[in-house]
C-alpha cells in the first residue's frame, strides 16, 4: 500500500520559517503531503520570507522533492480529498496556526478546506497538530485550546527552548520543527536530544 498523505495547512499566524522548514523535512523524509495554503498564509510567506508564490515555495523545498511528494489543494475547495474522512491520511498539521483558524476548528466551523480537514482529523481520530504563535494569550484563546486538547488535538505552541544553546535563528526554528515531527511520527536528525549530559558536566565544574 502507498503511504497516505499528511495534510499540511499554512495559515496567517507569524511563523513562516517554521512552515518552510517543516515542509522541507517532510519532503526529505519522502512523506507525501497534501498542502493547503490560505490566502493569509501566502501573504505571511511573502512578509516573513522571500517566498511570494507557491512556485517560490516549490523552489525553496526543492523541485524534485516537491514534485514527488507534495500535492497542492485550494483552501476554497471543500470537495478536495482532505475534506472527506473516507480519504485516508496520516493526520494533519497546521503550522503556523492563526488564532482565527484555531477558533474555527474548535467549534467545527469548516468554512474552508483547512478547517474542514481539521474537523475530519478530529472525527476520524487521526493525529491533529496545531502550531499557534501568539502572545499574550486571552482567556478566549486558552479556552479554545483547551476545547481542542480535550477533543484530541495536540496544541504545540511555537516556543523554542534554550537548553540546547542555539546559536542562530535556524537552530531555534529547528527545535520547534523537531517537536512537530516527533508528534507526527516522522524520523529526523534535527538537533541533539536532551540526555542530561550538560547538567552532569555543570555539576562537575
Amino acid at each position: 500500500m502507498s503511504v497516505p498523505p499528511l495534510v499540511f495547512g499554512i495559515t496567517g499566524a507569524s511563523g513562516a520559517p517554521y512552515a518552510v522548514r517543516l515542509l522541507q523535512q517532510l519532503a526529505s523524509a519522502q512523506q507525501p503531503v497534501s498542502l493547503i495554503v490560505s490566502s493569509h498564509g501566502l501573504r505571511l510567506l511573502s512578509t516573513e520570507t522571500s517566498i511570494g508564490s507557491l512556485e517560490d515555495l516549490r523552489r525553496e523545498v526543492g523541485a524534485e522533492a516537491w514534485d514527488g511528494f507534495v500535492t497542492v489543494y485550494s483552501n476554497d475547495d471543500r470537495g478536495a480529498p482532505p475534506a472527506s474522512g473516507s480519504a485516508l491520511s496520516a493526520g494533519m498539521v497546521v503550522c503556523p496556526c492563526s488564532m482565527g483558524t484555531l477558533s474555527a476548528i474548535s467549534v467545527g466551523a469548516s468554512r474552508s478546506l483547512i478547517e474542514r480537514a481539521a474537523d475530519v482529523a478530529l472525527k476520524e481520530r487521526r493525529k491533529l497538530v496545531l502550531v499557534p504563535r501568539e502572545t499574550p494569550l486571552s482567556a478566549i484563546h486558552l479556552a479554545n485550546m483547551l476545547r481542542l486538547a480535550r477533543a484530541g488535538a495536540v496544541v504545540l505552541p511555537a516556543a523554542p527552548a534554550f537548553y540546547t544553546r542555539p546559536s542562530s535563528v535556524s537552530d531555534m526554528v529547528d527545535f520547534v520543527v523537531a517537536r512537530v515531527l516527533d508528534q507526527l511520527g516522522v524520523a529526523h536528525q534535527l538537533g541533539k536530544r536532551w540526555d542530561g549530559a550538560q547538567v552532569r558536566r555543570d555539576e562537575r565544574t
